[in-house]
């Protein structure tokens, strides 16, 4: 059997994809969640795991130093990159989303937005024909309004308690966002066999009908 190598974001979507990948049949190492290996192989499944910041999966699944990977659909929107989009997981539900300060009115040329995702907030304002700021920031934008440093932002919301405890309302829905299992176009066609075998159990597992 050909050995696949899957990127993966530590974190959530890591826990949640290693048990549905269970639940899929792969036997994986019972600590496997508590290694602190960027690099971890499971022969014995002919697999090896990379794990990578969220934003850099699909980086490695473009060039194909993975094979398959696990990717939040906000960084596929945000990354726009060249790999195939095969398999809707249903895990790690969260939407974009833009917030405030309450009683923000529009008004002000050229408003100022922060965002850990530049090319998406971009691309939201543009085609509601509104023309902003983009600031980019790499976390805790919450802050961008409470200091003055943005009017608005643009964020992952899950069940909004960070924007409440912030002093933050939201103000619109943009995308909703679960993670994607992606394919290298390489790979997808050199390892088809295996591949589509993860796509069926995996599929299987998200349909409940495993």
């Amino acid at each position: 059997m050909s050995e696949l190598t899957i990127a993966m974001p530590k974190g959530r979507i890591f826990e949640e994809a290693v048990q549905m990948l269970r639940l899929a049949g792969y036997s994986l190492p019972n600590a496997f969640e508590e290694s602190r290996k960027l690099i971890v192989e499971v022969p014995e499944e002919s697999l090896r795991f990379i794990l990578a910041k969220p934003m850099d999966v699909p980086t490695y699944v473009e060039h194909g130093v993975a094979d398959v990977g696990v990717a939040g659909k906000d960084v596929m929107l945000e990354e726009k990159r060249e790999v195939h989009e095969v398999l809707d997981l249903k895990i790690s539900a969260c939407h974009m989303a833009v917030a405030a300060l309450p009683g923000y009115e529009k008004g002000e040329l050229n408003p100022k937005v922060a965002s850990k995702y530049p090319n998406l907030a971009t691309r939201f304002f543009k085609e509601q024909g509104e023309q902003v700021e983009i600031i980019k920031l790499n976390g805790s934008i919450e802050l961008a309004p409470i200091m003055g440093l943005a009017e608005r932002i643009v964020d992952i919301v899950s069940t909004g308690q960070t924007l409440r405890e912030n002093g933050l309302v939201e103000l619109e829905q943009i995308e909703e966002i679960t993670s994607r299992l992606i394919v290298n176009s390489a790979s997808y066609r050199l390892k088809a066999d295996v591949i589509g075998n993860m796509v069926e159990r995996l599929g299987k597992v998200v349909k409940g009908t495993v």
